[in-house]
């Protein structure tokens, strides 16, 4: 089956595992997704399939030419595949690919905040707060050199755009699975605000859990 699926955020919410603690969730509407383009490596270099989601009235038409086999759908997505002979045109994913207990990883469009310093922006620690300085607790302070080279070095951090571009959170527990209503309830937050469209898939590095080594008792 494919790796992940397109959805949306709907929130946040909480429940109880057996042992009656509260685990903070995000709860996701994962698909129903369809297959809209199947690659080929005889046609197109490489396997990968097209998903979509998001069914819609609003469509040009070399969109609909596109979509002729499959619900008009706003939103597509490419993703890698070994193995295209399980997929076929029009085919529908649904959240069944995920199971509760999976660690999966989430992707989506920050929520962006406008122009922020660089305090806000990169957690700098900002200058001090006495010996006169009245203006400069919240200033980068030097960011460039004097004679040589002159000027300020592409790629030093700055104030600028805060948030709205892609984001991943990765290794994330999937709490709950609502097939009925293709819900995912994952722990912890993901990406974006409510509404968003997010891609799930199932997680790429998965945690290692490392085991403590016995510490040697000395001799007396």
């Amino acid at each position: 089956m494919a790796e992940g699926l397109l959805g949306k955020k709907v929130g946040m919410a909480r429940v109880y595992n057996d042992k009656g603690e509260i685990i903070p969730v995000t709860v996701l509407e994962v698909g129903p997704c369809f297959v809209t383009q199947v690659k080929s490596p005889e046609t197109d270099g490489y396997s990968a399939i097209q998903m979509g989601f998001g069914e819609t009235r609003h469509l040009n038409k070399p969109a609909r030419g596109h979509l002729k086999q499959a619900p008009a759908l706003k939103y597509l997505r490419e993703v890698r595949t070994g193995n295209i002979a399980n997929y076929q045109l029009g085919q529908k994913l649904n959240v069944g690919l995920f199971n509760a207990g999976d660690l999966v990883d989430v992707s989506g469009v920050s929520k962006g905040k406008g122009h922020a310093g660089v305090i806000k922006r990169h957690h700098f620690k900002g200058g001090k707060k006495t010996h006169g300085q009245s203006d400069r607790m919240r200033a980068p302070g030097s960011s460039g050199a004097t004679t040589t080279p002159g000027r300020v070095l592409k790629g030093m951090r700055g104030a600028g755009q805060l948030g709205n571009k892609n984001a991943t959170v990765l290794n994330l527990e999937v709490v709950r699975v609502d097939q009925e209503r293709n819900l995912l309830a994952i722990k912890g937050t993901v990406p974006g605000a409510k509404g968003n469209v997010v891609f799930v898939r199932k997680a790429r590095k998965e945690k290692k859990v490392v085991k403590a080594q016995p510490t040697a008792k000395k001799g007396k």
